[in-house]
């Protein structure tokens, strides 16, 4: 199936919204086997939507349109889509009825010119959006079907999954299960997994598996599809190839599937009824941040101390208000402090001393990490080179990782491909 996602919008074309919709549809349909061939950008203009529906009408079997589906007067999709499919936009009672209950519900009186937003081609299917006013619809250009969808991602992403994705599916006749197994890993390089990894598709002889990653700094995602007669078959094909890519991978693992660092840091606390505080430099508090507002963390997360100059993190902890640098004995030290001042069963030091001077690919930072528990203090050092946010963002998913070993103990000074030795 040839399929072409086309966005709407002129913020999108430039480049004052960063179009992130895109690059979430076209990877969620890879991940079912279904290949975008084309991608296409389109400003608020009658002409060149129209010029572009009729484009893609001519070459694509599917069409994903995204945005332009609000109730003002530069959402065009279903005024253009009438148009380019020959038929009259007409108002869609049941849309409208959903639309005044949604907003009832809500204490509010629906503006007249949301009423817009439930005027759909005479021939729209509608693609139902629990969550928004935005109706999606679906309906034959030329030789394509189109799905139009609204641009606000939480409302697009429930849509593509819930009524696009099956749609497309049931058009191309797929009736085997497909199923996608997810390994979240950080300290190697997609290069260097893909190298571990070797061979790991022939272990499935029919071809029934594909290998595929998704690099997404400071972390790396390790994908499996899978394909089956059924869920049984899936699990059976999937069994003994995840189970080697546990091994081969190894350590670096940090999370599978829906989970996350953080929330296999924060369920490893709660399981062992611990407490945590977290001290950190440089790094703006995103270490705390990944956890803090997490369900349950209430119960675990005690105190965070941020400061960008080291002597200050140390006031915050109760030790003397010096200058000292970013040291595995100095991260040891705040650490146990920090651990007695917040009455927390485990403490964590992130600490960073940044090159000085204009950033630039050989800038960097060196980074000391230490994870204080009652009787034991671990550490680790490292030097990041790549940039501020590079050394900001490794040093905060190198503090968490740490910490993940400590609590599910393993070693915690494991080089990774992206320091410098």
């Amino acid at each position: 199936m040839r399929i072409e996602i086309l966005c709407t919008g002129d913020e999108v074309l430039t480049g004052k919204i960063v179009n992130s919709n895109f690059s979430y549809m076209s990877q969620k349909l890879e991940d079912v086997g279904l290949s975008v061939i084309w991608g296409t950008t389109v400003g608020d203009d009658r002409e060149r939507l129209l010029e572009a529906f009729r484009l893609a009408s001519s070459r694509a079997d599917a069409v994903i349109v995204n945005g332009g589906l609000g109730p003002t007067v530069d959402d065009l999709s279903q005024e253009i889509a009438a148009k380019a499919a020959g038929v009259e936009l007409v108002l869609n009672q049941e849309w409208f009825a959903k639309m005044e209950e949604f907003f009832t519900r809500r204490g509010r009186a629906m503006p007249p010119n949301n009423k817009k937003q439930a005027m759909l081609p005479s021939t729209a299917e509608i693609l139902d959006n629990p969550i928004g006013t935005a109706c999606g619809f679906a309906l034959d250009i030329g030789k394509a079907r189109f799905f139009f969808t609204p641009g606000v991602p939480r409302e697009l992403r429930r849509m593509l999954e819930e009524q696009i994705i099956p749609r497309l599916l049931a058009k191309v006749g797929r009736s085997v299960t497909i199923h996608l197994k997810r390994f979240h890993s950080y300290g190697l390089g997609e290069s260097h997994v893909d190298t571990l990894l070797t061979g790991i598709e022939e272990m499935a002889p029919d071809g029934s598996i594909k290998l595929g990653f998704r690099a997404h700094y400071p972390q790396l995602e390790t994908k499996l599809l899978v394909r089956g007669d059924d869920m049984d078959d899936v699990r059976r094909k999937l069994a003994p190839v995840e189970a080697e890519v546990r091994k081969r991978v190894g350590n670096f693992i940090l999370a599978e599937d829906d989970q996350t660092l953080e929330s296999v840091v924060l369920q490893a606390l709660l399981s062992s009824g611990s407490t945590l505080a977290i001290a950190e430099s440089f790094t703006s508090g995103q270490v705390a941040a990944r956890i803090a507002h997490l369900a349950g963390a209430e119960t675990v997360f005690r105190r965070g101390a941020v400061a960008r100059d080291l002597a200050h993190v140390r006031a915050a902890v109760g030790l003397e208000p010096k200058s000292v640098a970013a040291t595995p004995e100095t991260a040891r030290e705040i650490a146990e402090a920090l651990r007695g001042h917040a009455g927390a069963s485990h403490a964590l030091a992130v600490l960073v001393d940044l090159d000085e001077g204009a950033d630039r690919l050989e800038f960097g930072g060196n980074i000391a990490i230490a994870v204080a528990s009652e009787g034991e203090t671990v550490t680790r050092q490292s030097r990041l080179l790549g940039g501020r946010e590079w050394v900001r963002l490794g040093a905060v998913e190198m503090g968490l990782d740490c910490l993940r070993r400590y609590l599910q103990r393993l070693p915690v000074d494991e080089k990774i491909d992206f320091e410098k030795r």
